[in-house]
């Protein structure tokens, strides 16, 4: 293939990755240098389900010697054209793109080609290419492969903003059961390299800076780039496995406040492969997808510990209203809330009140007493907050009865689309629009009878392969054929060091979190 004819393939490859929407990173161009990474970066273009793309997105190579069952590139599907970038070719493609001001930045993941280190090699040498000998200073997120040795992650991360290192699935068993090369162990370990490694950064470099004298010290040119400075973030499938609203939280805290990610991003499963453990129906569960981000952004920016969104007796987050309404409805003792001098805290469980609109708030009422004509210009979603608000003593909401069955009805309404995305049923199916673009198949409602029993039959193949010792010999999926050749490497993938042999697990059947709170 021509390069171009590989770019088609690996950027299509790489659209069921989930990029930042921002870079996290503030760095200005330099003379003689390439680019500049900017916090809100641009948007040229978009993703099938609406998110902006910054970035080009592409894989290092999708021949993988890996058989993860949700995976369109995995090696036992023998329908998918395999092919792999040079480190050259990517370098050049890359810069090329920048200059005609098609992207800002490289969003880089692969296949594991022969092993994880060796995959890696390639990966370093491409981002040594566009960093030392073009001088590209744009923005580049880059996906770590589970059982990377600890050394090429070090390089890795001296050259790229952030770094990833994909959980893929929520529980133990789930990922042996449909990643069984990859483990626990072998995520965790880079996850918590790559936190050890940017704290440590963090304080050398502080420490460095700190002046030592009263006299005018000479600052030192910085001899090697920062680690990772726009920290780390993370992917979780949902809906391919039966884990729960109140699991996949739980582990979304532990990360935060273990190994302090900047992002934990979730996917809706898509299917793309057949495969008789996975969910065999066109429904994606996007509204699952976008109430897991709502209450990802109250344990993040609101405040709210996860046992006050979701417990165990009620698992799953209430379809027809946001979490944060749902925790007002359950807690009407704490409302209505008077907006002139409560505190900051209180301002943020309103529903209809963000964290911008809140500091708005508190700025405002200092001039004035605020009321309803007020709260609107501040831009306050007032439909919604003045049934949780007084404003002067006088309560928003008047004429409505104050319980929970009447608020309820007010605020439960069906998630709005938008007027792009596949959400909107307007996108195809496509990574970047580099290229002309096919018809999008139809999307079948999440709730619809059939999806509900195409994920009953899916989860009880999961639970009976749980609860059996892995086969000897077990026969080959639907599709599944010889492994495909291996990129850019002759080494055989059992001779290649870092490459999790672990099978699916037996026995118990419970989910195991991956990391839990402490």
């Amino acid at each position: 293939m021509n390069v171009i004819e590989k770019l088609e393939v690996l950027a299509d490859a790489a659209k069921y990755d989930v990029a930042c929407t921002s870079s996290g990173v503030q760095r200005s161009g330099k003379k003689g240098q390439l680019g500049a990474a900017h916090q809100a970066g641009c948007c040229h273009s978009f993703t099938p389900d609406g998110r902006c793309v910054t970035l080009l997105k592409v894989l290092m190579t999708n021949a993988c010697v890996y058989d993860c069952a949700y995976c369109v590139n995995r090696a036992s599907n023998a329908a998918v054209p395999r092919t792999a970038f040079t480190p050259r070719e990517l370098a050049d493609l890359t810069i090329g793109f920048y200059r005609r001001n098609y992207i800002e930045g490289l969003f880089l993941s692969s296949g594991v080609a022969g092993c994880p280190d060796r995959t890696t090699e390639l990966m370093v040498q491409a981002l040594r290419i566009l960093r030392e000998e073009y001088g590209f200073r744009g923005y580049i997120h880059t996906k770590t492969i589970p059982g990377t040795s600890l050394e090429l992650i070090d390089e890795l991360g001296r050259l790229s903003d952030r770094l990833s290192v994909n959980l893929e699935l929520p529980s133990k068993q789930s990922l042996g059961l449909l990643a069984p090369n990859k483990s626990r162990h072998s995520i965790l370990t880079p996850m918590r390299h790559i936190f050890e490694s940017a704290a440590e950064d963090k304080e050398s470099r502080a420490l460095a800076q700190r002046r030592t004298t009263v006299y005018r010290e000479k600052r030192m040119a910085r001899k090697t780039r920062a680690f990772a400075p726009a920290g780390q973030s993370t992917q979780m499938i949902i809906g391919a496995t039966p884990e729960s609203d109140y699991q996949i939280l739980n582990l979304s805290a532990a990360l935060y406040t273990q190994l302090s990610l900047k992002r934990v991003f979730f996917s809706a499963y898509l299917p793309v492969v057949a495969d008789p453990l996975l969910p065999a129906t066109d429904a994606v569960q996007l509204n699952r997808e976008h109430r897991l981000y709502q209450a990802d952004w109250l344990l993040r920016y609101y405040g709210f510990n996860v046992s006050e969104i979701i417990d165990e007796e009620n698992p799953f987050l209430a379809p027809d209203v946001d979490p944060k309404a749902n925790w007002a409805l359950n807690h009407l003792d704490f409302f209505p809330v008077e907006v002139n001098t409560a505190p900051l805290e209180a301002l943020l469980r309103v529903p209809g009140i963000g964290v911008r609109g809140a500091r708005l708030i508190l700025r405002a009422r200092r001039q004035s007493t605020l009321g309803e004509a007020e709260l609107r210009r501040l831009g306050i979603a007032y439909k919604r907050a003045r049934y949780f608000i007084t404003m002067n003593g006088a309560y928003g909401g008047s004429g409505i009865d104050f319980s929970r069955d009447a608020l309820h009805a007010r605020l439960s309404a069906p998630i709005e689309g938008g007027r792009h995305g596949r959400r909107a049923d307007r996108a195809v199916q496509g990574q970047m629009s580099l290229f002309e673009a096919v018809d999008a198949p139809p999307v079948l409602p999440e709730a619809s009878p059939a999806n509900r029993a195409a994920l009953d039959v899916a989860f009880e193949a999961q639970r009976r392969a749980l609860a059996q010792p892995a086969a000897v010999g077990a026969p080959a999926r639907a599709g599944e054929s010889e492994r495909p050749p291996i990129l850019g490497t002759d080494t055989p993938p059992a001779e290649c060091e870092g490459a999790s042999q672990e099978g699916a697990p037996h026995g118990n059947a419970v989910c195991e979190p991956l990391l839990s709170v402490a």
